[in-house]
């Protein structure tokens, strides 16, 4: 009886600490999972030359083994790519891959668009988007218009309100509200780009990779971003009298289910929240523990019990 009375006592050790180790799996995920509706990879399009999910235009052509072209290493281009349906996750990140080369040592241009926007499809002079857009621009400008105190290449954000106006003629700066410089023409591993959008929060945050596989450089983060509730996702590409090579090779969006930190946190000096990785760990290793502890126990007092009955 007593040894029956501890087996089922071990045996409920052992879920207790099964249901430990679920939990610890459940608190330590982010909850990421791909929106295949806002990625796009080799081959690009399917048999009828279209892709489900994406448009593309003006000058930009496809090279189903390589990449989508927005604009050719020649003067006078404008090239699309945007998604045919609107992003409505609340929290969503996009990771895509780039290349910005030509055959020019020097002067180079104009350079390329990143959108998050109500608007979409319509060409322009902005980086070959329209202006007086509502939402959010990431330009990546290889020309200087005007002198200016940074250098090229420089990645630059704007959060339009569908009234202001680009200001080409000074490279945007009055429009400049997130910048770093950072060179991203003609490298010799895969450029990349990663954007990460809380809406409850309204936390946007870019981060770069040119300088190894997998190091990610922050680029800027910007607060009280409000992004309108269907924005669609979109990159563009112009070329002047100067030119590049304009590719995006890959898109991959995701969705996340935690909250982001928000510019109240950061004015009070609260750290952002950090993932509690070390303690996850340690409670998943004491429960598997004590898995392992409980079924040996349960399974030498049930052979014990076995083993010393007898019927005659």
């Amino acid at each position: 009886m007593r040894k029956g009375f501890f087996s089922g006592v071990l045996m409920g050790i052992a879920l207790l600490a099964t249901t430990t180790i679920v939990r610890a799996d459940d608190d330590d995920d982010d909850g990421v999972h791909p929106l295949r509706t806002h990625s796009i990879y080799m081959p690009y399009i399917d048999q009828d030359l279209q892709n489900r999910w994406f448009d593309f235009g003006g000058d930009a052509l496809i090279n189903t083994n390589k990449h989508v072209r927005l604009t050719s290493d020649v003067p006078s281009q404008t090239g699309y790519l945007w998604s045919r349906l609107p992003i409505t996750a609340a929290n969503f990140q996009v990771e895509f891959e780039f290349k910005v080369d030509g055959k020019s040592d020097g002067l180079c241009g104009d350079g390329f668009a990143v959108w998050l926007t109500k608007e979409h499809g319509e060409m322009g002079p902005v980086f070959g988007n329209r202006d007086n857009f509502e939402g959010v621009g990431i330009f990546f400008d290889t020309y200087a218009n005007s002198r200016q105190a940074h250098s090229f290449p420089f990645v630059m954000a704007m959060v339009g309100d569908g009234r202001t106006s680009y200001d080409n003629a000074n490279d945007g700066q009055p429009n400049n509200v997130g910048s770093c410089e950072v060179d991203f023409r003609r490298k010799d591993i895969p450029t990349k780009g990663r954007i990460t959008y809380y809406r409850e929060s309204g936390t946007l945050t870019f981060q770069i990779q040119t300088v190894a596989w997998d190091q990610w450089d922050p680029c800027f983060t910007l607060y009280d971003v409000k992004l309108p509730p269907l924005s669609y996702l979109g990159f563009t590409a112009v070329t002047g009298e100067v030119h590049d090579n304009h590719d995006i090779i890959s898109v991959t969006t995701s969705t996340m289910a935690k909250a982001g930190y928000s510019q109240k946190q950061a004015n009070n000096n609260t750290p952002p929240p950090q993932k509690k990785t070390g303690v996850m760990w340690y409670l998943k290793f004491l429960a598997a523990c004590g898995v392992f502890v409980a079924l040996i126990m349960a399974f030498k007092l049930s052979k014990n019990s076995n083993g010393g009955s007898k019927h005659f």
